[in-house]
């Protein structure tokens, strides 16, 4: 099934417009990180997983004063506690609060944080609420999923390079690697811009999008190799530019279908897969994007590199598979 028949774009023409559309939402990305830094000591705000603490979720049989609540925590010492209002539509999901209480850096007391809370809400709300879920992450096990959520994400780049390396050529690796490495600095950095808290589940979807975004990529990649043994009188952006092309339906028929599924899935979701589904629906549209204005576009770049070097060098899709 094809949507687009006889497509005739020229993508490369357009490259200093995609590398501005990069430019401006990496930066911005970048900037948000960094003010992020400066204030909490991290580039995005951390949910319980990784920040450690007490998360607990509450539901009451009316709807709750916020301001009431914090009060309450107050008078008790409990400060800084952050609550947010749980929106939902389905049965059971109305009138919910979820309760984080700042970082204990004494394990011990962690436990602790349940008992608080019910203290408080007993004094404003007796008999008129229910606990739903109770986290409790220590410290030193939310510093050690860090570490590991990043070591994580960085041997996937690293085995992607591997694999297309050995699969095409070098460069190929590279191109999808940093267009990858593109594609996760600009979904981090929205969470960032929207003040979204980093979750094990975000990571799960940062690594899904990667390995999205990767085989996009080697769909293109294919079709311009193919078209290299096909052609060899082309010059190398007409190929970058027809292979385009000519993938062009496959890629509005599966990034298509694929995002109206996370879209819904970030609508309708709930809370819970809230920041899980955000980071597919921003990773899918970046990641799409990349494989056509920043992977194809680096192998014309470094050809045209290599030709002004005064190197000789075959098309480097030239070699047949191994």
């Amino acid at each position: 099934m094809e949507f687009f028949k006889s497509v005739n774009v020229d993508w490369l023409g357009k490259k200093w417009y995609f590398l501005g559309f990069s430019m401006i939402f990496s930066i911005a990305g970048i900037i948000s990180m960094g003010m992020h830094y400066g204030s909490i000591g991290s580039p995005v705000p951390l949910g319980i997983d990784f920040r450690g603490g007490t998360d607990v979720q509450v539901q009451f049989k009316s709807a709750p004063d916020v301001g009431q609540i914090r009060k309450s925590l107050d008078s008790i010492g409990i400060r800084d506690a952050k609550i947010v209002t749980i929106a939902g539509t389905a049965q059971g999901q109305q009138n919910e609060v979820l309760i984080s209480l700042p970082r204990e850096s004494n394990e011990n007391q962690l436990d602790n944080g349940r008992a608080n809370i019910n203290k408080s809400l007993d004094t404003i709300y007796p008999g008129q609420y229910t606990i739903q879920n109770v986290s409790v992450v220590g410290p030193t096990v939310g510093k050690q999923l860090q570490k590991k959520a990043i070591i994580a994400t960085l041997w996937s780049l690293l085995g992607m390079l591997v694999y297309l390396w050995f699969r095409f050529e070098l460069i190929y690796g590279v191109a999808a690697v940093v267009a990858v490495f593109h594609d996760t600095l600009i979904t981090v950095g929205a969470f960032a811009l929207t003040n979204q808290e980093m979750s094990l589940t975000v990571i799960a979807a940062i690594l899904t999008l990667i390995g999205y975004s990767m085989n996009d990529t080697i769909v293109v990649f294919d079709r311009i190799r193919e078209n290299l043994r096909m052609n060899r009188k082309e010059s190398l952006p007409e190929v970058v530019n027809r292979s385009i092309n000519q993938t062009l339906s496959r890629t509005v028929l599966t990034s298509g279908l694929t995002f109206l599924t996370v879209l819904s899935l970030f609508i309708y979701g709930g809370e819970v897969l809230h920041g899980f589904s955000f980071a597919l629906v921003i990773g899918i549209l970046i990641g799409t994007y990349s494989s056509i204005a920043v992977a194809a576009p680096m192998l014309v770049a470094y050809q045209e590199w290599r030709a002004n070097s005064g190197k000789k060098t075959a098309l480097p899709a030239a070699k047949g598979s191994r």
